[in-house]
Parts: structure tokens; sequence; C-alpha cells
């Protein structure tokens, strides 16, 4: 199994960026796929979810401005991130959970056994 997290990097304020994750070894159909952030002294938190149906949700501090997805061909699982803000500003793993599993909120770490290498996301003010 392999994750190859791609497509931070440093915008302004009210800014975007898609972030996108490769995956092989994990079907999207079968699993629970999810993005996580972590900013430097805090803990890292699931902010959205994909369910193996393509059900989605999200965590309420990204919940209007981000939108999870998944290209099956290309085996690809994205967040798009709009109208960023300077609080949005953490490394991002994408994560999936092998299983028939709806999508949910809050997320647990522990529950995800595959990670990709993350991605950082800066947004100045």
């Amino acid at each position: 199994v392999r994750l190859v997290d791609s497509g931070g990097g440093s915008v302004q304020a009210g800014g975007s960026l898609r972030l996108s994750c490769v995956i092989s070894g994990v079907s999207f159909s079968r699993s629970l796929m999810a993005w996580f952030r972590q900013a430097p002294g805090k803990e890292r938190e699931g902010v959205a979810s994909l369910g193996s149906r393509g059900d989605t949700t999200y965590a309420d501090s990204v919940k209007g401005r981000s939108t999870i997805s998944r290209d099956n061909a290309r085996t690809t699982l994205y967040l798009q991130m709009d109208s960023l803000r300077p609080e949005d500003t953490a490394m991002y793993y994408c994560a999936a959970r092998p299983g028939y599993f709806w999508a949910t909120m809050p997320l647990r770490e522990a529950d995800f056994p595959y990670w990709g290498q993350g991605t950082q996301v800066t947004v100045s003010s």
C-alpha cells in the first residue's frame, strides 16, 4: 500500500489549493478515505472523509470551503480548498482505512493504518 500526497504550497488568504493523493494497493470502493492536518504544536485533526459508498463529511473548520473527491481511474484522492485562511496552515495528510465504512466526523487517527507522507499548506494574511 502506498499513498503519495502533493499539491501543497504557499498562498495568500482567500486563495485556493487542490491537494492530491495518489493511492496504490487500496480500493476506493472498499475503503474509508480521509484528509487530516496537523499545525505546529497541535494535535492531528481530521478535516474531511469520503466513505466507501461515496458519501462525504467535513469538520466544521473547513465545511463550506473544502471538497473531498476521488478519481477512480487515476486512483487519486483530492481535497479542494477555497477561501483559505491563515489558520488553515498545517501539514496535510491523506489516510486510508480499508473496509466498508460511511464517511464520519470526528475522525480517529488510530483507525487509519495507511498514511501519505504529508504536504505543507501555508496561508499568509
